[in-house]
């Protein structure tokens, strides 16, 4: 069962602690892990301020940093997403909050019908900075009871960020009658952009 939010629609709080905007027009980036990195990128990919989103895994090391080894279960990478993205359109902690609207943060090792610690949630810092801010959001939502239960997402160091397989890159919309597409992934699309649809890039269209 999915948690339920403290208000409609999933409507989380809007973080408390912030990275500051940064206006020297250099890019920034985000690694988050959320089960399938399928479903992780479709979500982000159209709103404003993400320049880019790239599927891979994060958490283990280059060697096992493969689609088959991964899923076995048996490495310590988690399936990820890197998030480009201009951070005076676009904050970190908004991203965050998108990412807890899309997933479930109290399931361990789960995201819907995927089991592993390979699906786990996590956030992967790179810096002090971003640690700071993740570990303050999910201290805000568990203290709000913005959940039925704890969250269980990791705030980890992020060691590398391995890039998946090109098959794996921008996977969903050129795959919607995949079955696991149109119950696991869509869904997350959907709920995402009737949450936040006064942040979608114009170019968003309806998911099928």
């Amino acid at each position: 069962m999915s948690p339920k939010a403290i208000a409609a629609d999933a409507l989380l709080p809007k973080p408390a602690v912030d990275l500051a905007p940064d206006k020297s027009g250099n890019p920034a980036t985000a690694v988050f892990a959320g089960g399938c990195f399928w479903c992780t990128e479709a979500v982000f990919r159209e709103f404003i301020g993400v320049n880019d989103v790239k599927s891979g895994y994060a958490g283990g090391t280059k060697e096992d940093a493969n689609y088959d080894t991964v899923c076995s279960g048996r490495t310590d990478h988690a399936e990820s997403i890197k998030i480009t993205y201009d951070p005076t359109k676009i904050t970190y902690g908004q991203l965050m909050r998108i990412l807890f609207t899309a997933i479930d943060p109290t399931e361990l090792n789960r995201q819907g019908p995927d089991r592993g610690r390979q699906y786990r949630s996590a956030i992967f810092y790179e810096n002090d900075d971003q640690k700071a801010v993740a570990e303050a959001y999910i201290k805000q939502l568990n203290d709000a009871k913005a959940f039925d239960a704890p969250i269980v997402t990791t705030v980890e160091k992020l060691p590398a960020f391995y890039p998946a397989e090109d098959y794996h890159q921008d996977y969903v919309p050129t795959h919607l009658s995949n079955p696991y597409v149109q119950q696991c992934s869509l869904p997350k699309v959907r709920k995402v952009r009737e949450v936040f649809k006064d942040q979608l890039k114009s170019t968003t269209q309806p998911a099928k």
